[in-house]
């Protein structure tokens, strides 16, 4: 089982960040403002951050923050993150996840 896979097993949302980077403040908002509790790992204050971007990068991210996983599956960036809010995809996602409750 890579890094990955360790990190967001178990855990209806998580969110690889920057502290820096506005893109993943914004996402963490959007995904908190429907009550979810995201766990949010800062690729930039945690000691193997480097080897999570690497990571990150192998899957396919040009730019390695934000990344999205809702339900141990792999969203996207924020792009992808914000397709799915305006199709009315992303809370029916979250509740399947077990992030919110109605």
């Amino acid at each position: 089982m890579d890094v990955l896979d360790v990190m967001i097993q178990e855990k209806p949302v998580v969110i690889f960040s920057k502290s820096s980077c506005c893109m993943s403040h914004s996402i963490k908002s959007l995904i908190r403002g429907f009550g979810a509790n995201p766990t949010v790992y800062e690729l930039d204050r945690i000691p193997n951050g480097q080897q999570i971007e690497r990571a990150l990068v192998q899957l396919g991210f040009g730019q390695s923050v934000p990344a999205v996983f809702i339900g141990q599956r792999l969203v996207g960036n924020e792009r992808q993150v914000m397709s799915l809010h305006v199709q009315n995809q992303l809370v029916p996602l979250l509740i399947q996840a077990g992030a919110i409750w109605i």
